[in-house]
């Protein structure tokens, strides 16, 4: 299966041509945003109905510009962008969990009973490739580093370190932008906003 991930266009003529552009040369199967689409909130409208116009289905969740009631609002709207904050998605061989907003803080409490919900369903399909979408980045990775500093979100560390993720997708830090790295088997990928193309 092969993914176009991309994460804080921040309303970015040159990023939403560069994801076009990359459609018609990979032909993805599915597209990913890990939030961030706008300047706090401006024009949310308009980005979401060009990411429509891409004709592709695209999971997306909203990061710290954006908020959750408005981004779910819109995206119900268009028939292909699934709003799936505190929620899953499966396509083929894959399933997708998200969790959007925060960016700011190394705890993360409200993810707890979702992370609850979403062991559950791990479990239920072992046998898929896992794939977790956050804005915010896990604590301690190469997706995480600012000056020297680790910066990224421990909850959601100690949630990849405890369950089977395959791939993990984020955004958050510009700095990152295209970085990735492994925790144990997992695969943590900062796609930037010109998007990369992975393969799971």
């Amino acid at each position: 299966m092969k993914i176009l991930a991309f994460t804080d266009i921040h309303l970015s003529s040159i990023a939403l041509n560069k994801i076009k552009s990359k459609i018609k040369m990979e032909n993805p199967d599915l597209l990913v945003c890990a939030g961030d689409l706008t300047i706090f909130e401006q024009g949310l409208d308009i980005v979401l109905s060009k990411l429509s116009k891409l004709k592709k289905k695209i999971l997306l969740i909203h990061g710290n510009h954006e908020t959750e009631a408005l981004t779910r609002r819109i995206c119900k709207e268009y028939n292909n962008l699934v709003f799936i904050h505190k929620n899953f998605y499966k396509y083929d061989e894959c399933l997708f969990l998200g969790y959007g907003g925060g960016g700011f803080s190394l705890r993360e409490p409200r993810f707890y009973l979702t992370g609850r919900k979403f062991r559950k369903i791990i479990k239920k399909n072992y046998d898929k490739k896992i794939v977790f979408i956050t804005h915010a980045p896990p604590y301690g990775t190469k997706v995480d580093l600012i000056v020297g500093e680790h910066c990224g979100n421990k909850t959601y560390r100690d949630f990849i370190a405890k369950n089977k993720v395959d791939l993990y997708i984020c955004g958050h830090l510009h700095e990152n932008f295209n970085k990735k790295d492994n925790l144990k088997k997992t695969l943590i990928v900062n796609p930037g906003p010109y998007g990369k193309i992975i393969k799971i």
